[in-house]
């Protein structure tokens, strides 16, 4: 992978940058040069609660035993009727998908959860965890992966910590350390809504629906006009339209707000080079190179090269930095387990097979990571038999 040849994306599983208050800005949309908008919702649909969750809240109220309804909730939820919910970050859920489905990504099982918490009085906080910088990636379009969870019970009072068990039922679908937990931002509904809409904008550009991607992006700046990753987001679909004006004025917006943001500094410099403005695509490199020495990805793509050219150990290394940087990121383990397999280290290589299982986020990266690590167990029984 060369340098900026492909532009980044944040896809909000869910996180934003610190939220300031910001009036929607003109002059970043052309509504004329896309089609409309086919598979877009309101922001209504999105917490909608299905007949079948209506009745399943009914159920719980019915059934609570004499508990407060939030701990009635989270018991029925997660103990008592095991809804066996599965993280999954192919899609984007609404909380009527997501409870159909029984799995979704933090964002969605996030939404579904608050959908139901509500139709039973329960009131419900909204937080975005900061989290180290984790990176994902579907086809050319790489994903900066945030994270969000919420609290179930009443708002804090002046005198009481935010994390009171008494007071609060924290749900929490994948649970980060208690640091970034102490550092969690109070964010609104409307935010909510906004990272849904920016997250379904990304998945309609992985798979070149640009155009319902433009809505969907519009619709999260409309929703929250100070989610920045949302206008990284319409630049691309900009640039992907072939709007490059537009495409660095939505950048230039997000950077004026948060002018050390790497992604939007990689996106900019690339969307210089390609307006033939080497100069100042060159200067932008230098200070995203002072932030960022070396991207995303950097040792793991030097890790496949040198597996393409035969030298697993010293893929290997490289796979191994990578990994420091993100421990538990499927896509490095599994390649971890070819270079041990080439290797012949049995043990590293059924070891990162098991781990590319345990860190997938969607169920299909699980299927094959599972198939393979079945067949490398299988051909050790084999061994150990003769």
């Amino acid at each position: 992978m060369k340098r900026l040849s492909i532009l980044f994306i944040v896809l909000m599983l869910s996180a934003c940058a610190g939220v300031r208050t910001a009036a929607l800005p003109p002059g970043l949309f052309d509504d004329s040069r896309f089609q409309p908008p086919r598979h877009v919702l309101a922001a209504e649909a999105i917490h909608a609660l299905s007949p079948e969750m209506k009745a399943y809240a009914r159920t719980v109220r019915q059934n609570k035993g004499g508990k407060e309804a939030r701990l009635a909730l989270v018991d029925a939820l997660y103990y008592r009727d095991k809804l066996q919910l599965e993280y999954d970050s192919a899609v984007t859920r609404t909380a009527a998908e997501a409870f159909a489905a029984r799995h979704g990504n933090c964002l969605s099982l996030v939404i579904m959860t608050a959908a139901l918490a509500e139709e039973l009085g329960v009131p419900v906080l909204y937080q975005s965890v900061p989290s180290e910088a984790a990176w994902t990636r579907s086809g050319s379009l790489y994903f900066n992966v945030g994270h969000v969870n919420l609290l179930l019970g009443r708002p804090p009072s002046g005198t009481r910590p935010l994390y009171d068990p008494d007071a609060y039922s924290l749900v929490d679908f994948l649970p980060p350390s208690e640091a970034a937990l102490l550092r969690a931002e109070r964010i609104d509904k409307a935010t909510v809504t906004a990272m849904f809409m920016n997250n379904r904008a990304a998945e309609s550009l992985a798979r070149g629906d640009v155009d319902d991607a433009y809505w969907w992006a519009k619709g999260a700046i409309a929703s929250a006009p100070a989610l920045l990753p949302a206008y990284n987001t319409l630049a691309i679909v900009h640039q992907r339209r072939g709007n490059g004006a537009l495409a660095e004025a939505a950048l230039r917006h997000a950077l004026g707000f948060d002018p050390d943001n790497t992604m939007m500094l990689s996106n900019l410099a690339y969307l210089l080079e390609q307006s033939g403005r080497p100069g100042e695509a060159q200067a932008v490199k230098a200070r995203l190179a002072a932030l960022q020495p070396h991207p995303p990805f950097h040792f793991f793509e030097l890790g496949r090269k040198a597996m393409a050219a035969g030298d697993a150990a010293g893929a290997r290394r490289l796979f191994e930095r990578e990994l420091r940087r993100d421990p538990d990121y499927h896509e490095f383990h599994f390649w971890l387990a070819l270079a041990a397999a080439q290797l012949g280290d049995r043990p590293a290589t059924d070891h990162h097979l098991a781990k590319a299982v345990a860190g997938s986020t969607t169920r299909a990266d699980r299927d094959i990571y599972a198939a393979k690590l079945a067949r490398l167990r299988g051909h050790e029984d084999k061994v150990l038999r003769r």
